[in-house]
């Protein structure tokens, strides 16, 4: 699982012109399942996100998590995260979930963030064709890779 976090001031997703979601000062998640994720997966990545230091204190350092700020959340499937290395120059997808194994992934994802923050956080529409707007507080942007965290510890 993959997830590419923001920094934003404010960020909206939309779905055929209508807004389904949108946020102020928090984080764009931006959420990749890959074949093979299961909720070890998951997991890792909500309590990373939830705890994830890049706020800054009174001082200039991030150093403050979401839940330390009240920040908002807004998580976004996005299977395209799961590409290999294209040989040529089109990108391959062949390793992200199925989408009738990633949205409960997706979901549980949401909700397991839902949990830790104990308020909602803010969705796009899994599968939709979706518009994301954004503007991102730094800039801030860093990638999460469940895989590098759950293959490290198995070995």
């Amino acid at each position: 699982m993959k997830a590419v976090v923001q920094r934003v001031s404010r960020a909206s997703v939309s779905v055929d012109g209508k807004t389904v979601g949108e946020i102020n000062n928090g984080f764009l998640v931006l959420l990749g399942v890959a074949k093979g994720d299961d909720r070890r997966h998951a997991d890792y990545i909500a309590e990373k996100l939830v705890k994830l230091r890049i706020f800054e204190d009174e001082n200039g350092k991030m150093n403050l998590n979401i839940q330390q700020t009240g920040g908002d959340m807004l998580i976004i499937s996005q299977f395209t995260l799961i590409t290999e290395k294209p040989v040529g120059n089109r990108p391959y997808f062949g390793g992200a979930e199925e989408p009738d194994k990633a949205l409960p992934l997706y979901e549980y994802v949401c909700g397991r963030v839902e949990e830790l923050l104990d308020r909602p956080v803010a969705r796009g529409i899994f599968g939709a064709r979706m518009e994301v707007g954004l503007v991102n507080n730094g800039p801030v942007t860093l990638v999460i890779d469940s895989r590098d965290r759950i293959n490290k510890n198995e070995k």
